[in-house]
């Protein structure tokens, strides 16, 4: 997986926006439907890949550029409509330098918005006005009621974010992920999008993708309520060529440390620093699992076999800011990505894949659901999904994986693990189920934290037999689960 500049992605909420007058073309427009927007990915899927070049000028437009250059809040796109729908668009920069083509769609025409260096307001000798008329826009984002806030936004690549209940940015999402664990991975982009208000509170964006491997048809219709963001996707997909690993419902999101490893990575003053902390799954025969993540000292990839899973999705559960400190960017209210199948997916795999990372502002963790099935030319995927943006996670009926700590046991080359779980039933008198990959459990133990209603503790002391040790655990009573699988890896 790519680094991704996360300073300068954020910055680029401080730019542009334009007027609906202006930027309106004076065509009559073009009809615009879901079947033609189809048909012209798998058109495009027979031909060669042509990638968009770079616009000259967008190296220059750096992070000070950025912030720097205004936009015109009064000019907003929708703005006379009064709802939580207003758009604002992005200026080229040196981390989205090639531009994107945004119609507007309304009584099923589309016509095509005008792009103009006078719809910001930046300061003499600024890159972005140096520009010029006609550079393109590098992407969106939806404005809410009171235009204080944006609430989704989609920029660079086919990545898109939305910023949750408690209105802040944190983790991405994006329309798919090319061979993120195996080598030489690839990021096709939306090229094209397709704006259309959908009522108060609601927009729906159509998106062209387009790569050396894919190309594809994106239908998103987008909500905000007072629980975060809401979109329900539909996608078709059409090969170029043979995929190797083919990321649906893909995520991607930043974990530098936590409490369970600070002593090994950290080098800043804050007790922890990650946008996501767990990797949630639910299985379709019910099952709970959580992996914990990590920052590993080699790259790595977990594999989850779960065919028709019912959902997964990157959790912030920690939202406790005593265990942040951080007052700049808040990583307590930092939200949480599940993604919910239509139907049934068929057979599969999830899939978590993590690198190392010495800084917060490397997207180092993507996770994605991949079929069994071949991605190869002249195949057509369809994929329907839900993706909630929110400050939880669905519910379940067994306790949660709420923390994870790691230090030294007894004995030599001894390694302690502690899983917290919390939602346990008073008087619970639970078995604790320990499984290892590349190491020897030397002794294990569950029993109730004093003074922490439902909260049992499960202490694992391993040896690891190889570089790294997977752990498994579990409560169990009866042979029963009566809480997550806890997953976690353990670099000895």
């Amino acid at each position: 997986m790519t680094p991704i500049d996360r300073r300068a992605m954020i910055a680029a909420s401080a730019a542009a926006l334009i007027a609906p007058a202006a930027l309106r073309a004076a065509s009559p427009g073009q009809r615009f439907d879901w079947d033609g927007l189809v048909a012209m990915a798998q058109r495009l899927a027979v031909r060669p890949f042509a990638p968009a070049p770079p616009h000259p000028g967008a190296q220059r437009v750096d992070y000070d550029a950025l912030h720097a250059a205004r936009f015109r809040d009064d000019r907003t796109l929708w703005n006379e409509r009064g709802d939580d729908v207003g758009i604002r668009f992005f200026p080229l920069s040196r981390s989205a330098p090639e531009p994107v083509t945004i119609h507007v769609v309304e009584g099923g025409l589309a016509r095509p918005l005008a792009y103009d260096p006078a719809m910001f307001d930046a300061p003499a000798g600024n890159a972005v006005a140096a520009l010029g008329t006609g550079a393109g826009f590098a992407g969106f984002r939806v404005m809410n009621r009171a235009r204080d806030a944006d609430w989704l936004s989609f920029l660079g690549a086919s990545y898109f974010r939305a910023a949750g209940a408690e209105r802040q940015y944190g983790l991405s999402a994006r329309a798919v992920a090319i061979d993120s664990s195996v080598g030489g991975e690839e990021f096709p982009r939306f090229t094209t999008f397709w704006l259309e208000h959908g009522g108060p509170g609601r927009l729906i964006v159509h998106a062209l993708l387009d790569g050396a491997s894919i190309t594809g048809a994106f239908r998103f219709v987008c909500s905000l309520d007072r629980d975060g963001v809401h979109q329900d996707v539909t996608a078709a997909l059409f090969p170029r060529r043979a995929i190797r690993e083919l990321g649906l419902m893909a995520m991607t999101s930043m974990f530098w440390y936590d409490q369970a490893n600070a002593k090994y990575a950290a080098t800043d003053w804050r007790p922890e620093i990650h946008d996501s902390d767990t990797l949630a799954i639910r299985s379709a025969d019910g099952a709970a699992h959580a992996r914990a993540l990590v920052n590993p000292r080699a790259p790595h990839v977990s594999v989850f076999a779960e065919p028709s899973p019912r959902g997964f999705g990157l959790i912030q559960r920690d939202r406790n800011f005593d265990h942040y400190q951080d007052d700049g960017v808040f990583y307590h209210k930092r939200p949480s990505l599940w993604a919910t199948p239509a139907a049934p997916t068929g057979a599969g795999d999830v899939r978590l894949y993590e690198f190392p990372t010495d800084s917060e502002y490397t997207d180092n963790v993507v996770a994605y659901w991949t079929p069994a099935a071949p991605a190869t030319p002249g195949r057509r995927i369809d994929a329907a999904y839900r993706l909630d943006w929110t400050s939880g996670e669905p519910a379940i009926a067994v306790a949660r994986l709420a923390n994870v700590w790691r230090g030294r046991g007894e004995g030599d080359r001894v390694e302690r693990l502690l899983f917290d779980f919390a939602g346990l039933p008073d008087g619970a008198k639970p078995d604790l189920w320990c499984e290892l990959d590349g190491g020897r459990v030397v002794k294990q133990a569950a029993y109730p934290v004093i003074g922490q209603p439902g909260l049992y503790r499960a202490v694992i002391d391993l040896r690891p037999d190889a570089p790294a040790v997977g752990v498994r655990a579990q409560l169990r009573r009866s042979g029963a689960a009566i809480s997550e699988m806890a997953h976690y890896r353990v670099d000895a």
